[in-house]
Parts: C-alpha cells; sequence; structure tokens
C-alpha cells in the first residue's frame, strides 16, 4: 500500500522533532502536526524558560555579595517583572523559529494545526486526511491542579511564565523538582514564599542527604517549608487577596497560589478510542522497549508515556525511533541507566547513578564519601550558604555508583562526571584523576575518608 508519508509525527517538542528530522535525513517522508508552539513543553513552558527566570533570581544573591569584594552599588537593585518576561518571551519566539527553521529545512511536512488519529494508519489534520505507515504520539504533559474548592484561583507553571505581574506573597504547592524551583525564582526575586508539601520531607527518589541539605538551605534563604501540610480549599477575598485553607485547618493568606503537583499525559481529543492503542495503570500511553504501542503501527515516546520525563531522554527516544524505522543498521536501544539530571533550586542540585538508598536497597556493599563546605565565592561574603558534595561507591567492586551535589554549578559539574559512571569509573579512578584548583568541582576527586570511617 502506497501512503500519503512513511511516518506522521503528532507533537513538536523535543522527542517529536527529533525523530521527524531524523527520520526526513534517512530519507523517509514525514509530517509534523502541532497545534500549540515548536519546540514543546520545555522550549515554551519548561526547562528553558525556568532557567531564564532561575538566572533572573540568582542576582539577587550576586549584589548582596559583591560588596565582599570592594563593590558599591549604590541605590538599591531594583527589579522589573514585566522586562525579565518580555525578553523570555522574546528568546523563546527565537528559539520556536529554530526549531521551524529544522523541520522545514530537514523536508518535513509542517502542519500547525491539531491531528487526531482516525485509525491505525489515518491523521485528519483540519478536515483533511492523511494516510501513514507508522503514526508517532508525542504530545508531552500538561500540569495538573487538584480538583479543590476554589482550584480555580490557583496557577499552574505554564501559567507562572506569563504571570502580569511578580505576586507579593506566593504559595507554592509540590514537593517535586518543578515546584522547589519556583519557590527559589519567586523567593530570589523578592516574592514572600511559602511552600507547602503534603509529606515528611521534599524531592522523594533523591538521595537523603541531598533532600536534607537542600531544605537547610532553602530555609536559611528566606523560604518558609512547611511539610505535611495541604490546602482543603482557596477563596478569594473582595480585594483580590487569596485565602488557602489548609487541611489541618490552618489559613494562610496569600496573593498567588502556585501548584506543581504532578503532569498527565496530553491525550485531549486524540483520537487513541479509534485504535488499539491501551494506557497503562496511571494513564500513560503503554508501549513496549521498542515504543510500539498495542496498535502495531502507531509508536509514542517522551512524557507521553510517563518513563523519564527529561528533554535528553525524549531526544534519546525520538533518535532511537527514527532509527529503528528508518536506519536499522545505526540503531541502539535507549539507555535508562546513568540518567543525569539537575534540579535548578537555588542553590543547585546534580545527581547521576544511584542514591545512597538505591543503592543500599539493590544488595550493595556501600561506601559512601561526602563533603560539605563553603564555597570559595562566599568566603569574602556573609552568606551561609554551603555545598554538599556525595559519592556512592560499591565497597567490593570500587565501582561509583552515584554521585550528587548540591550548589553553584551543580549541573555543569555533574554532566562531566556522567561521562565517568557511563564508563563504569572505580573510585580508584577518581582518586587518580587531578583536580582543577581552585574549584569546587575538585572536590569530587579529592575525598579520601568515608564517611563513618
Amino acid at each position: 500500500m502506497t501512503y500519503d508519508f512513511d511516518l506522521f509525527v503528532i507533537g513538536a517538542g523535543s522527542g517529536g522533532v527529533r525523530a521527524a528530522r531524523f527520520a526526513a535525513g534517512f530519507g523517509a517522508k514525514v509530517a509534523v502536526a502541532e497545534s500549540r508552539y515548536l519546540g514543546g513543553t520545555c522550549v515554551n513552558v519548561g526547562c528553558v524558560p525556568k532557567k531564564l527566570l532561575v538566572y533572573g533570581a540568582h542576582f539577587a544573591d550576586e549584589f548582596e555579595q559583591a560588596s565582599g569584594f570592594g563593590w558599591t552599588l549604590g541605590a538599591k537593585p531594583d527589579f522589573d517583572w514585566a522586562t525579565l518576561i518580555s525578553n523570555k518571551n522574546r528568546e523563546i519566539q527565537r528559539l520556536n523559529g529554530i526549531y521551524r527553521n529544522l523541520l522545514v529545512n530537514s523536508g518535513v511536512t509542517l502542519l500547525e494545526s491539531h491531528a487526531k488519529v482516525v485509525d491505525a494508519h489515518h491523521v485528519e489534520v483540519d478536515g483533511k486526511t492523511f494516510s501513514a505507515e507508522h503514526i508517532l504520539i508525542a504530545t508531552g504533559g500538561w500540569p495538573q491542579i487538584p480538583d479543590i474548592p476554589g482550584h480555580e484561583h490557583a496557577i499552574n507553571s505554564n501559567q507562572a511564565f506569563f504571570l502580569k505581574e511578580l505576586p507579593k506573597r506566593v504559595l507554592v504547592v509540590g514537593g517535586g523538582y518543578i515546584a522547589v524551583e519556583f519557590a527559589s525564582i519567586f523567593n530570589g526575586l523578592g516574592a514572600e514564599t511559602t511552600q507547602l508539601y503534603r509529606g515528611e520531607l521534599f524531592l522523594r527518589g533523591f538521595d537523603g542527604a541531598v533532600r536534607k541539605h537542600l531544605k537547610e538551605e532553602l530555609t536559611k534563604s528566606g523560604i518558609n517549608l512547611q511539610f505535611n501540610a495541604d490546602i482543603a480549599r482557596i477563596d478569594k477575598l473582595a480585594d483580590g487577596s487569596l485565602q488557602a485553607t489548609l487541611k489541618d485547618g490552618r489559613v494562610l493568606a496569600t496573593d498567588c497560589v502556585f501548584y506543581a503537583t504532578g503532569r498527565r499525559p496530553m491525550l485531549d481529543n486524540l483520537g487513541l478510542e479509534n485504535t488499539q492503542v491501551q494506557l497503562d495503570d496511571r494513564g500513560f500511553i503503554a508501549v513496549d522497549d521498542q515504543f510500539q504501542t498495542h496498535e502495531p503501527s502507531i509508536l509514542a515516546l517522551g512524557d507521553v508515556i510517563g518513563r523519564v520525563q527529561l528533554t535528553p531522554v525524549a531526544l534519546a527516544e525520538g533518535m532511537a525511533v527514527a532509527r529503528r524505522l528508518f536506519k536499522p543498521e545505526q540503531y541502539r536501544a535507549v539507555d535508562y541507566q546513568h540518567i543525569p539530571t539537575a534540579v535548578f533550586s537555588l542553590p543547585n542540585i546534580g545527581t547521576v547513578g544511584l542514591t545512597e538508598e538505591q543503592a543500599r536497597d539493590a544488595g550493595h556493599n556501600v561506601v559512601v564519601y561526602q563533603s560539605d563546605f563553603k564555597p570559595m565565592k562566599l568566603t569574602l561574603t556573609s552568606s551561609q550558604e554551603r555545598t554538599l558534595m556525595k559519592l556512592v561507591v560499591d565497597a567490593d567492586s570500587d565501582k561509583v555508583l552515584g554521585c550528587h551535589m548540591v550548589g553553584p554549578d551543580a549541573g555543569e559539574i555533574v554532566q562531566g562526571l556522567a561521562v565517568a559512571l557511563k564508563a563504569g569509573a572505580t573510585k580508584r579512578i577518581f582518586d587518580d584523576t587531578l583536580g582543577v584548583h581552585p574549584t569546587a568541582a575538585e572536590e569530587f576527586v579529592t575525598m579520601r575518608t568515608p564517611v563513618g570511617a
């Protein structure tokens, strides 16, 4: 049978664009449909604009620390939210254009409208039906707010990037990386910030030492952390402010309630009911190891399958799909081991490999190396911020199982260490590696005494 396209991709986020571009480069006839914005969550309402806001929030610390190095700033620095958001929007528009050029210049047919699956080999866009040998769903995820009384008064992470003004008081609800990042952003930009989390301690799944250290640092920075706390209802008052009633009966006054309590797969009006595609027990699209759904001609990847919801992972999955379908001699399965990641809280977290808890649960004979120190940059200032570095090592094989850091540029530092872990580096190799002096990063190759030894 002859099809209009060899591959029809629904969703122009990181994974969809990567799969489309490389499939076209391998000689396939490819179309991409996108109804919102090119570049997906990461470019538009995720990693990129978030990190720009983190940079903006960090200047407050820089101004405060400058006096220790002899700088006199004069008048108190003044921050303008509208300028930051306007400049952020301009940069995102530039990136949207780059993504458009990447697709079009690769020979991909770009359809900037909503696509709906008609059956196993047909997609409908603006009333026109296209046939495709393979259909790839890469529609990503969407933030969700619990259905509590007054939930319509709260905002999610998408909306936070387009607030008209910086709220004076913010309640951040959630304990994941988005919550701690935005708590740092709002706090750093001058808002009175409270973070609520229903559990004992945020960042579940991260190393215990990292979680505790960040708790201490965020508290020092002025964020009001409240654990074992959750909102029962939100009321809007006559003056426009909000009142959050907690499940324990307490009432908190605020100007903004920001929810970061989870994301759902974006499957709205996608037409999956017209196919054999099935969802898993969490509501994500179920796929096998080759990203194939229960409908053999339909594949899915990225946040919509709910595995590891990170941009580089979606890129790797997109590449794997393109290679398997159209360049099988170059196919390599996606390796989900040793995925480095960063949390752009203030201070940052960088991590790769197993946490201490995971290593012990897996049966390793664990030895831990850990360092807690004041960064050199802060020694001439009154800042009390401290950096944490930690190595999790298998005592029997000497292999380094995990690297964890809380401190400035943690993501930049851990990226390099991820290569070492991927290559199977031992603690002896770390010890034999000469450090770059004076840097914080050299601490990872100079820790010699195990914790508790």
